[in-house]
């Protein structure tokens, strides 16, 4: 084989207000085998062994679909993958490529229509898409498809998608033709991995605001949101795919062109923060390091005297390693997290929301009682989880409790694939820092400057979109953040 190397209108996203956590994006994967690899590996597993991997970036549902001769079989639904897949049903997927995803909604409810992939026939053939990201101009788009007649299954904006690239398909020569085409009609963050009849493409929007790799297993090719998937599979990283660029895999041979959308690479920041799993690489740079500088630099900006520094798991802890040992005070653990937990913050009733914390973590007393505390977390959205955990160490006996915050206030909302609310729903909109500390029950807090969240990414060969800290955001996005008109009631939208 041969590697090559090388404006919108509104939109709905889903606000769940009992959770102060910025929810996991997507994940993608794609995998074309090897003439050699054909009947000795099972697509479907691999792509079930890659979403295990990913399984961080999509907690509400996943999906597998299977290009056999032409034919696309596709098993998907609402769950973990440990839930929605079992020996059986990979068994009864065989196959000579495979795409798969899991998914955490930002527009579209939980459903199991809108699931991915999405596979759908059209007068030209069979396709399956898998998309990690989010359309700015979705709404639009699919307005204009619907005057046309055109009848949607589901609310997501992938669906949007990939009616954009079939009707593009209707006039072009070829699939990935259909995609460049596309490329320039939809705005916003995408990364992509469609499966044809006899290709396995994978897409990237000019921007790169979203991690997409590509890889090797023996003779067969990978596509995937992160480098850890590769890891899981036994397969080797070849590049990241770039900003733009549209990569073909037909007949063993790889292809790369682009879009000709030529912009600023800006890959999200928050993916070295917190969505992207410590043991990758994004674009250069290694998550787990990045987090740990991000520690550094809380201790130089906000430097306090401690007895022990904790992170709240599992995210907070390399950035709680990295603030020890550039303070050179002890880090410890002072928060156990129960693994086997579900979302409990969806859980009615304020009783049990509440207790759901204690649930999820427990605090160590005999590592806390009378120690002055540095608890380090990746995030502050709307506060209430974190005064609860602050009320945790201190009912364990923490004397101090100071918070520090491995990334800036979010003060925006964020319009490409992290799930970031509306203002209102933000504790540090139109709050001091102080407001907020007394909000939240610490004795100080300290949040990483936004100068040193552009620094953490040792190595990075990109620049990073920061627009839910500072509202400058690389597109033009929508004024407000609504609902979606077809999931309201009967009364919001009479």
């Amino acid at each position: 084989m041969k590697y090559w190397m090388k404006k919108s209108s509104r939109v709905r996203r889903t606000v769940t207000p009992f959770t102060d956590a910025v929810h996991e994006e997507c994940g993608v994967f794609g995998i074309y085998l090897g003439k050699k690899d054909v009947g000795r590996i099972s697509p479907a597993h691999e792509a079930h062994t890659a979403l295990f991997a990913l399984q961080h970036r999509g907690q509400e549902a996943c999906g597998i679909a299977v290009n056999n001769d032409g034919v696309i079989k596709c098993h998907k639904d609402i769950g973990l993958v440990n839930d929605v897949f079992n020996q059986r049903i990979l068994d009864s997927m065989p196959g000579n490529m495979a795409i798969g995803h899991v998914r955490y909604s930002t527009t579209g409810v939980q459903s199991r229509e809108n699931a991915q992939p999405i596979s759908i026939t059209h007068i030209k053939g069979n396709l399956a898409l898998a998309h990690n990201g989010n359309l700015v101009n979705a709404g639009e788009l699919r307005r204009k498809f619907e005057l046309n007649g055109a009848i949607f299954r589901a609310s997501s904006d992938t669906e949007v998608l990939a009616y954009t690239i079939v009707q593009q398909r209707l006039t072009s020569g070829s699939i990935e033709k259909a995609v460049l085409n596309a490329m320039s009609i939809i705005e916003g963050a995408y990364s992509l991995v469609i499966m044809s009849p006899r290709k396995l493409i994978a897409a990237r929007d000019p921007h790169g605001f979203r991690p997409l790799c590509m890889g090797k297993m023996g003779d067969s090719i990978i596509f995937a949101s992160e480098t850890c998937a590769l890891d899981s599979m036994g397969a080797e990283f070849i590049r990241d795919i770039e900003p733009g660029e549209v990569v073909v895999v037909e007949d063993g041979e790889i292809r790369s062109m682009h879009c000709g959308i030529h912009c600023e690479h800006t890959t999200c920041v928050f993916e070295y923060i917190y969505f992207a799993r410590p043991d990758s690489i994004v674009d250069g740079a290694s998550v787990e390091i990045a987090r740990q500088e991000a520690g550094r630099y809380l201790a130089k900006e906000h430097a306090v005297e401690a007895d022990v520094v904790i992170g709240v798991p599992d995210s907070g802890i390399p950035a709680a390693i990295g603030y020890a040992k550039q303070s050179g005070i002890p880090y410890g653990v002072g928060l156990i997290k129960n693994r086997y937990i579900g979302r409990t913050f969806i859980q009615p009733g304020q009783d049990k929301r509440e207790r759901s914390v204690r649930i999820k973590l427990n605090a160590l007393k005999h590592a806390l009682k009378d120690k002055r505390v540095v608890m380090v977390d990746d995030s502050i959205v709307r506060g209430t989880t974190c005064a609860r955990l602050v009320q945790l160490l201190r009912d364990a006996g923490a004397k101090e409790v100071h918070m520090r915050v491995s990334a800036p206030p979010f003060l925006h909302p964020c319009f490409f694939g992290t799930d970031v609310p509306d203002r209102k729903y933000l504790i540090a909109h139109g709050r001091t820092v102080e407001e907020i500390r007394d909000l939240i029950g610490v004795d100080s807090l300290g949040y990483l400057s936004v100068e040193a969240a552009h620094k953490i990414a040792v190595g990075a060969n990109c620049g990073f979109c920061d627009g839910c800290f500072t509202g400058k955001y690389p597109v033009k996005t929508p004024d407000t953040v609504e609902k979606n008109i077809f999931e309201s009631g009967i009364g919001e939208n009479a």
